[in-house]
């Protein structure tokens, strides 16, 4: 099975968390996640998270030194090991590109979204531990 390294951005404003509904022509399309992506050749995942969140929204963040939370999850398509990373907006406001919609919720109100099973374990520790 194919294992595919990827980040995601707990990314904070206000108090308030970004979430990121999937497009509809993506794998698990409709659910919510962390924005983030694959890791590239060469990369550290924070350098990907940089990366991507400049190509999927159009905004620059400052990423935490240690990840949040890394778990794995296995999907029909691959095993995905998912570090999420604490971020912080520093210039920009999230433009859709791939995305069909986003949200900021405060912390108590994630679960009231349908999430990709990979970002549930961040989504329960943030919920039962905060930042």
């Amino acid at each position: 099975m194919k294992r595919l390294e990827v980040v995601g951005a707990i990314l904070v404003k206000n108090e308030e968390i970004l979430c990121a509904q999937r497009g509809e022509t993506k794998t698990l399309a409709r659910l919510w996640e962390f924005p983030g992506g694959k890791i590239e050749a060469g990369e550290t995942a924070r350098q990907a998270l940089v990366r991507e969140l400049t190509e999927e929204l159009s905004i620059e963040v400052e990423v935490a030194p240690t990840a949040f939370l890394s778990n794995e999850y296995e999907y029909d398509f691959a095993k995905i090991h998912l570090s999420t990373f604490v971020c912080h907006l520093k210039e920009g406001v999230p433009k859709l590109s791939e995305h069909l919609e986003v949200k900021w919720l405060p912390i108590y109100k994630l679960d009231q979204l349908k999430w990709a099973p990979a970002d549930i374990p961040t989504v329960d520790k943030l919920m039962n531990q905060g930042l």
